[in-house]
């Protein structure tokens, strides 16, 4: 039997939507009844009725749980999507009608944390003190799950390629060189030049397994026929690792202008040592399926001025040069 959309429309209910997200997130029908607040006879007769209508079954009923199959995975996803826009209609009514001016999440790299984003909600909160930023920092490939799962409204990171199948626009902003980093007084600060083969063996505090940065600090080892270092200590946490420098003679590889960043006020030291460890470039990201918020269009445009300030160069300059190359971004 085919369902017509127009027979769907017609009968959906935005509790349905609602419980659709919530099976998703809690993977039981009491929890999620429980986060609706509703009874559990009642979730269940959503979910039939749902179910009945699109003439399809959306969940397994295992004996723990309950999870989605192909079909109910298709339906939690527009599901989030209808639920989101829903809040953020509510968010942009209370706003107005409070003064306000809505709420922007942004999903941002480390080093765009240090270097752009301050000045750029500096600026947005200047001109629209009434909205509401979260910010999360993260890497990429943590923070474009979130983009997925409607939980951020956008993203200064890069692309890769296990993302490419999702409805995303990309706007490059900068590249990222990277260096290494040591307490004050490491030993290895005398003055004269390092190379790769005198820190081999170093002990080291590194990207997570998986990140794009581990990866291509493997990678600069081994095309110098070393072994990548095995005494490390696996964090993104930028806290502990500035603490950790200062407690020990480890090493760490950290985004240049993060490096620069400690560099200048004392608390590390760069490394004189030639790091051939290239970083493509980072930019903003964001859905091409869902329409940004009034304040989420507000925070791009101070991304977009900030960009100018802190990189020397305009969004659109940044953009055609990227799109002279033709290595995609990872």
């Amino acid at each position: 039997m085919t369902t017509s959309p127009w027979y769907v429309r017609a009968r959906l209910k935005t509790r349905q939507l609602m419980l659709m997200v919530a099976l998703a997130e809690e993977g039981n029908i009491h929890r999620a009844a429980e986060a609706l607040n509703m009874t559990q006879p009642a979730a269940s007769k959503l979910l039939r009725e749902l179910e009945a209508m699109l003439d399809v079954p959306l969940f397994e009923r295992l004996p723990r749980g309950m999870r989605p199959t192909r079909y109910g995975e298709a339906v939690i996803r527009h599901a989030r999507a209808v639920v989101g826009s829903l809040d953020q209609a509510q968010e942009e009514v209370m706003g107005l009608k409070a003064g306000q001016r809505g709420h922007v999440s942004v999903g941002v790299i480390t080093s765009a944390a240090v270097t752009l984003l301050p000045p750029a909600i500096a600026m947005l909160k200047r001109d629209n003190p009434g909205v509401r930023v979260s910010l999360e920092i993260e890497n990429s490939n943590v923070l474009l799950d979130r983009l997925a799962q409607e939980k951020l409204d956008l993203v200064i990171g890069r692309l890769s390629a296990e993302h490419d199948k999702l409805p995303l626009r990309y706007e490059p902003i900068s590249d990222e060189p990277v260096c290494v980093v040591a307490r004050s007084e490491h030993p290895l600060l005398g003055g004269e030049s390092l190379s790769l083969a005198s820190v081999e063996n170093a002990s080291w505090i590194v990207p997570p397994d998986g990140t794009v940065l581990r990866h291509r600090f493997e990678v600069m080892f081994r095309r110098a026929s070393l072994v990548p270092p095995r005494d490390i200590v696996e964090t993104s946490a930028l806290l502990f690792v500035t603490r950790m420098l200062e407690l020990s003679d480890m090493l760490a590889v950290l985004a240049a202008d993060v490096a620069e960043y400690y560099a200048r006020r004392g608390m590390l030291r760069i490394l004189p040592l030639e790091v051939p460890c290239h970083m493509d470039d980072f930019g903003l990201i964001t859905r091409t399926d869902r329409l940004l918020s009034p304040a989420a269009e507000r925070m791009t445009d101070a991304l977009r001025a900030s960009t100018y300030e802190v990189y020397g160069v305009s969004w659109g300059e940044k953009t055609d040069e990227r799109m002279a190359t033709s290595s995609p971004p990872l």
